[in-house]
C-alpha cells in the first residue's frame, strides 16, 4: 500500500510589523553609509584642501609674472633665482643682503629686460651663442650649470660680440681734429683770453685758470666729429684752418660751476636773517641787474625774469635764515654782514651751477688719420647705446614689481641663505 506523501508545508509571509521593521533599518544602514561616505570625503577634501592652499602659498607667487619684455614673460621663480644668482656673485652675506636687497632687486630687474632686449635685439643681426660658449663661460667664472646662470652669462656674450660687430663696422680711418677748449663766464672774458692766446699765452694753461666746467676744458687731442663735447664746439674745429682760435661761441645750455648772488636783507633777527636773492650766470649780468636796481627797477620782478636760483619763482624771497641754509659759504659770508635793505656786489660762488657762457676752440690740427683704440672703444660705445636705445624705444615693456613683490623676493633669497 502506497504511503502518504506528506503534504509540502508552505513559507509563511512576513507580517506588516516585520516588514515595517526591516525597512527602517535598510533606512538607517543607508543614512549611516552615507553619512560615513560624506564624512570620508570632507576629510580627504580638507586635507588635500590644506596641502594645496600650502602649495598655493609657497608655489602660486612664484609662477606670477612679474616682468614682460615684448610678450616674453618672467616669473616670481626666475627673478627670485637671478637675484640669488647675483647676491652669490657678489659674495653678500645675509646681513649685507638685507642691507642692500632693494638696491640689487632694481639693478636685478632692469638687467633681466635689458638681457632680453639684447638678446631679442642681437637675434635681429643674426648674432648668437652656443651652447659650448656658454658652457666654457661657466667652466671659466666658476658657476653653475643652471639655467639662471646660463642666461647671465648668454646676456654677458651677446653683449661682447654685439660690440665687436658696431667695431667691425667702423673704417680704418676718418677725418679728426686735435682741439684745445674752454668754456668762460662771459664775452668780455673771452675776448681778454683770444688776445693772450694770440700774444703767445698758453692756451691750456688758461683754460686751467678759467675754464668754468672742469669736464670739458683743456687739450681734447684727436677726435672726429662724432666725439667732440658738442654740435658748436665740432663745428669750429672742422671748419678753422688750424693754427687758428675761435671768436667766443655763446651756448645758452652749457653748464658752469659758478654763478653770481645779488642778495638784499629785508630783516634781521638775533642769528637769523629775512632775505631775498637772484643768481645770475656772470659777474658782468649782476652788475648789469644791480644797475637797473639802483634806478629803481623791482627785485622781486628782476629776479623772476633773471635769476636761476629755483627761488625765482617766488620773486626771489629766500625767507628766514640761518647760517648753513643755503649750504654756501659764500653766500653766507655776505649774506650776514649785509645791513638791511642794502643790495650786495656780485657775490662769486663756486659751489653752484648756472646755465650759459661762452667756448673758445683753439683748432692745432686736422687730418685724415687711424683710429686710436680710445677713440675706437668710444665709437663702439656710442654706436652699441644708439642702438640699444633705440631697440628699447620701439619695444613694450612691462614690470609689476611693486615694494611688497621685491620684499617678497628678497625674503624668498634670505630664506635659502
Amino acid at each position: 500500500m502506497a504511503k502518504k506523501q506528506k503534504k509540502a508545508t508552505s513559507e509563511r509571509a512576513p507580517t506588516k510589523h516585520q516588514l515595517s521593521k526591516w525597512q527602517r533599518q535598510m533606512k538607517i544602514r543607508r543614512i549611516v553609509i552615507i553619512a560615513a561616505v560624506v564624512f570620508l570625503v570632507g576629510i580627504s577634501s580638507w586635507v588635500g584642501y590644506g596641502y594645496y592652499a600650502d602649495y598655493k602659498a609657497r608655489v602660486g607667487p612664484l609662477r606670477e609674472v612679474v616682468i614682460e619684455v615684448n610678450d616674453v614673460p618672467f616669473t616670481m621663480g626666475y627673478f627670485v633665482n637671478t637675484l640669488a644668482a647675483y647676491a652669490n656673485v657678489y659674495g653678500m652675506n645675509s646681513t649685507t643682503f638685507s642691507n642692500y636687497g632693494n638696491y640689487l632687486a632694481d639693478m636685478v630687474a632692469d638687467d633681466i629686460i635689458n638681457a632680453e632686449l639684447l638678446r631679442q635685439g642681437a637675434k635681429s643681426l643674426n648674432i648668437t651663442v652656443t651652447t659650448a660658449e656658454i658652457d666654457a663661460a661657466l667652466q671659466q667664472y666658476g658657476f653653475p650649470n643652471d639655467s639662471t646662470h646660463q642666461d647671465i652669462v648668454r646676456a654677458s656674450l651677446l653683449d661682447q660680440k654685439v660690440r665687436d660687430y658696431f667695431g667691425s663696422q667702423l673704417p680704418a680711418t676718418m677725418e679728426q681734429a686735435d682741439v684745445q677748449v674752454m668754456l668762460v663766464k662771459s664775452q668780455e672774458v673771452a675776448t681778454d683770453l683770444i688776445g693772450e692766446v694770440k700774444a703767445g699765452g698758453n692756451f691750456t694753461a688758461l683754460a686751467d685758470e678759467f675754464s668754468c666746467n672742469s669736464s670739458i676744458e683743456g687739450d681734447l687731442g684727436w677726435l672726429p666729429a662724432e666725439l667732440m663735447p658738442n654740435t658748436l664746439i665740432a663745428n669750429a674745429a672742422f671748419n678753422l684752418t688750424p693754427g687758428n682760435i675761435s671768436q667766443p661761441i655763446y651756448d645758452e645750455t652749457a653748464i658752469k660751476n659758478v654763478g653770481y648772488w645779488l642778495i638784499e636783507v629785508t630783516a634781521k633777527q638775533d642769528d637769523e636773517i629775512n632775505a631775498e636773492a637772484m643768481l645770475l650766470g656772470s659777474e658782468a649780468e649782476a652788475e648789469q641787474v644791480k644797475a637797473r636796481l639802483a634806478a629803481g627797477g623791482n627785485f622781486s620782478a628782476l629776479a623772476g625774469n633773471y635769476s636761476q636760483d629755483k627761488s625765482k619763482t617766488g620773486g626771489g624771497e629766500l625767507g628766514w635764515l640761518k647760517v648753513g641754509n643755503m649750504s654756501s659759504t659764500a653766500f653766507d659770508t655776505v649774506a650776514f654782514n649785509l645791513t638791511v635793505n642794502e643790495v650786495s656786489e656780485p657775490v662769486k660762488d663756486e659751489s653752484v651751477h648756472t646755465t650759459g657762457g661762452y667756448w673758445l676752440v683753439n683748432v692745432v690740427g686736422r687730418g685724415n688719420l687711424e683710429l686710436s683704440d680710445n677713440v675706437k672703444q668710444q665709437l663702439i660705445d656710442n654706436h652699441y647705446n644708439d642702438w640699444l636705445k633705440n631697440w628699447t624705444d620701439e619695444s613694450t615693456i612691462n614690470t609689476y614689481l611693486d615694494a611688497d613683490k621685491k620684499s617678497y623676493a628678497i625674503n624668498q633669497v634670505l630664506a635659502g641663505m
